[in-house]
């Protein structure tokens, strides 16, 4: 990692020793939340959209600042939901009903159980809602933590960003902005600039795979 705190003039310098592929991102170093919702915003309206900001407690409206979407998690889950109900009503309708299909790939005495409760018809839709509402759940349930795991591309066994000595102070009483090299308008250099032009903007430094 490189701490860049000279003159823009020699930035080149500072940087130029920075192997191509091999720079996780930069980050900037900001003293309150202000200066960091500033940041975030101007970031964000230089065309950067892979970012984060990193803060010792949540701050309020930041989402808008980095140009956070809302997640298809809850649509996710939704389907999934619903996929659920749908088999467990077709799961228990399917097993008890006295007449059955046969799709000619089941065995000729594959049938229901026909096994009467307590008077109900075979199909009886509140005595199939235990069941449909236990498989609801769980599809949603296995789903949600699943597919949060899958978005936010968890387990991460390590983050370059904890390389950094200064970046430590992330819970304790500063406030960085992170912008990630993947992201199609990065530029060591320009973007170098961009954040340490930045009101408040404390130390920018390379981060290093």
């Amino acid at each position: 990692m490189t701490v860049i705190d000279t003159p823009a003039t020699e930035l080149a310098d500072t940087t130029d020793a920075a192997a191509p592929g091999k720079v996780f991102g930069l980050i900037g170093e900001f003293d309150n939340v202000a200066d960091i919702i500033g940041a975030a915003n101007t970031a964000r309206e230089a065309g950067y959209k892979k970012m984060d900001v990193h803060s010792p407690f949540p701050i309020h409206g930041i989402d808008d600042a980095i140009g956070i979407k809302q997640t298809v998690l809850p649509w996710i889950v939704l389907f999934m939901g619903l996929s659920g109900m749908t088999t467990g009503l077709i799961l228990t309708t399917y097993t008890m009903a006295d007449w059955l299909p046969q799709p000619g790939i089941a065995p000729e005495n594959f049938e229901g159980y026909r096994y009467l409760i307590s008077g109900k018809p075979l199909v009886s839709l509140a005595a199939f809602i235990p069941v449909i509402f236990e498989l609801t759940i769980m599809f949603s349930a296995y789903t949600a933590v699943f597919a949060m795991f899958l978005l936010n591309k968890l387990p991460l066994m390590s983050n370059p960003l904890l390389k950094s000595e200064r970046f430590r102070r992330a819970t304790d009483d500063r406030f960085f902005l992170a912008i990630d090299a993947r992201d199609g308008s990065f530029d060591v250099h320009k973007t170098a600039q961009l954040v340490r032009g930045m009101p408040g903007c404390r130390a920018v430094e390379l981060i290093d795979e």
